[in-house]
């Protein structure tokens, strides 16, 4: 009969680099997508005549140029994944923070296709590229390092916060619209004054570099680097062995899906066929972001008591049946239900599966490939998120009554998530020393863990 030594109480050390790792988390993903989210509201709202002009499609067009950067990020996953495996978490995450930071500057410093012709959208292009690329490892690598210097009884909770801070950036990206719109003109906004989120992204840049340079390498990274044992090829590996956790990851990301449709096809929509206030989306939007900041992390502990599976399907179910109420409410132009299943599908449901995804994907591969593996997985999946705020607005382009077919769009992506997490392992309880490795390759002592001590709760 295998031993089955309880876990050991976290000591003060790891208590406070899991705190660390949390609060550099929440801020550097914050920072990611403020610079990744302001494009996609400038796009919403102001890029069309900008880049696009003259162009009956110009809305479309603008929506589709976020999806670029989405191509991009499988790309950057590799990379960043590779080079997180090989040479640690650290110093990658300090480069992608000042590749994003560099990126979303030079945005708000592109002239208008009115001044330099097609070069314009041209350079849009290849800069939402750059963005692509570095978004590609920033959740990744943020939640990996939240993951390995957590207790094993509270990973859940502590990656939580990586998402949370998506989720501020979120906030941040769009009420930094509303005093603008308030009081500058429409034609000063459309000039130049969508640019002055992007400049001002400079100064949060320099902000969480500082945060980061406080970070350190989780102790199972170090022991892998002390022993010899980091991965030469660690995404070959990911495709030789895990395979079906890559497929699983892929398919569960797209429960994010309803974030493009209420952050940024809802603005369009909302805006310019059915005639609804720019401040009131907006507001809808930041309100959305300030509550999942406050319920990811709970539902990422609730995660941590009775496993992922159970919350991560109950939000994909519950984001199934919130989707068309919403379209629905859209449509007829009702705030009070605008809000109402706006705030519930955002605030709850999809705050139930984005809480908890990360720990969920991450603790599905071994330390050595596990940047790579989640960076792959999880960017591969989302590419198509990217595309959804576009291709729903074809849907609806001159005739906003087809709303049901985007409800029946989303209705299938969330089933699909939901069943792909639905048939994975519960990992939940796992050790986080022999994640994602075979139950007849662990060590005896840590085949079957304990419940928490009660030193480990403190």
């Amino acid at each position: 009969m295998p031993n089955t030594a309880e876990p050991p109480a976290a000591a003060p050390g790891q208590r406070r680099q899991a705190r660390i790792a949390a609060v550099s988390g929440f801020f550097g993903t914050t920072l990611e997508y403020y610079d990744f989210l302001i494009y996609g509201t400038a796009a919403a709202l102001y890029f069309g005549p900008v880049f696009f002009p003259n162009n009956s499609y110009d809305t479309m067009l603008a929506l589709g140029s976020i999806g670029v950067a989405y191509v991009a990020r499988p790309f950057g996953a590799a990379v960043w994944g590779h080079l997180g495996d090989r040479i640690g978490r650290k110093q990658v995450l300090l480069a992608i923070l000042l590749t994003m930071g560099v990126a979303t500057f030079l945005v708000g410093c592109i002239p208008s296709a009115d001044m330099i012709g097609p070069a314009a959208p041209v350079i849009l292009i290849a800069v939402r590229l750059v963005q692509g690329i570095s978004a590609g490892g920033e959740q990744a690598g943020s939640a990996l390092l939240a993951l390995e210097h957590a207790p094993d009884d509270r990973r859940g909770f502590y990656t939580s916060w990586t998402q949370a801070g998506s989720q501020l950036g979120n906030f941040l990206a769009f009420v930094v619209f509303v005093p603008l719109e308030a009081v500058l003109s429409e034609g000063a906004m459309a000039g130049w004054g969508w640019r002055i989120p992007f400049w001002a992204s400079a100064f949060v840049v320099l902000l969480t570099y500082v945060l980061r340079r406080r970070l350190s390498e989780p102790e199972v990274r170090q022991r892998l680097e002390r022993e010899g044992l980091a991965h030469k090829a660690p995404l070959a590996a990911v495709l030789r062995h895990h395979g079906a956790a890559v497929v699983r990851i892929a398919l569960a990301s797209l429960c994010i899906a309803p974030a493009g449709l209420v952050y940024i096809f809802g603005l369009a929509y909302g805006t310019e066929e059915i005639g609804l206030s720019k401040s009131g989306l907006l507001n809808l939007v930041a309100l959305a972001s300030l509550i999942m900041i406050a319920s990811q992390p709970l539902f990422g502990l609730l995660s941590d008591r009775i496993g992922r599976k159970p919350v991560f399907v109950t939000g994909a179910a519950g984001s199934a049946v919130m989707v068309p109420l919403w379209l629905n409410a859209l449509n007829d132009g009702s705030w009070p239900q605008i809000y109402l299943f706006g705030l519930a599908l955002m605030g709850v449901f999809v705050s139930m599966t984005s809480g908890v995804l990360l720990a969920a994907f991450l603790e599905m591969f071994p330390v050595d490939i596990r940047f790579s593996g989640m960076a792959v997985s999880f960017t591969t999946g989302i590419v198509i998120t990217g595309f959804i705020p576009a291709i729903a607005q074809s849907m609806v382009e001159g005739n906003p009554d087809d709303w049901p077919s985007v409800a029946w769009l989303f209705v299938g992506l969330m089933a699909i998530s939901g069943m792909a997490i639905a048939s994975a392992p519960e990992t939940f309880r796992t050790p986080t020393a022999v994640l994602g490795t075979p139950r007849s390759a662990r060590p005896a002592e840590v085949v079957k863990p304990a419940s928490r001590s009660r030193a480990s709760r403190t």
